[in-house]
């Protein structure tokens, strides 16, 4: 387990996700946090032959390894209906040395 960024009053701890793809095939470390007051679903699926779904309370944070094409959908429910709130390019969420000094 890994707790990235987490401050006193912030408990959450986030998890490696390491079922993204096979070991030979990861090539980006992505950080992703639900910053709403909702669950979302996270999706990868624009690599074929492969999707990767994960369900995230909110505030959680998520470390996960992937493919340099892959993009993170964000779905939320509103109104009863499943609703895809953004789609990611996982370039945007790679976890950087820059990125590492500003969380903590």
């Amino acid at each position: 387990m890994f707790s990235v960024g987490a401050s006193d009053h912030d408990s959450n701890i986030c998890a490696l996700d390491r079922s993204v793809a096979t070991p030979s095939d990861f090539q980006l470390l992505c950080f992703y946090i639900n910053a709403t007051s909702r669950i979302q679903v996270i999706r990868i699926t624009n690599i074929p032959n492969f999707h990767w779904e994960k369900v995230i309370l909110p505030g959680q944070k998520l470390l996960f390894e992937t493919v340099a094409d892959a993009q993170l959908e964000i779905h939320t429910s509103q109104n009863g209906a499943n609703v895809i709130a953004d789609v990611i390019p996982c370039q945007q969420l790679r976890v950087t040395e820059e990125k590492l000094k500003f969380t903590k």
